[in-house]
């Protein structure tokens, strides 16, 4: 799935869930949104956590999501692979797919970025 494909699916069935969704699922897509703003931790660094758990948990939409978001709060490709480190120490070698697609995606959104288009999520 591309990039494009990823973002156009997810805002079209996170609407449909948050509209149909109950007050304990619109408070916990809040509290989703919530928890990765900057505090004490910065955003990147909060969401190199998040993408480490993602790789870790396997979950390659949420693994494009954090790429993503690191990519706009600036993380270099060096902190990215410092991250991968991470995951494939604390996951193992099952996530090395995960990792294959995470590394692809990372090279998508740097041809985007050298031609000057926008990274959105």
């Amino acid at each position: 799935m591309s990039l494009a494909e990823f973002k156009a699916f997810r805002e079209k069935m996170n609407e449909k869930i948050l509209k149909e969704g109950t007050l304990n699922t619109k408070r916990f897509f809040n509290l989703d949104s919530a928890v990765y703003r900057k505090g004490t931790l910065s955003e990147k660094t909060k969401e190199l956590m998040g993408l480490v758990a993602s790789l870790v948990l396997r979950c390659d939409d949420c693994i494009t999501y954090h790429i993503v978001r690191c990519a706009q709060l600036g993380t270099s490709d060096e902190e990215f692979f410092e991250a991968f480190d991470v995951a494939l120490i604390v996951g193992g070698s099952i996530i090395i797919p995960h990792l294959r697609r995470a590394v692809n995606l990372l090279e998508e959104i740097r041809e985007m970025q050298k031609r000057g288009k926008d990274v959105h999520i």
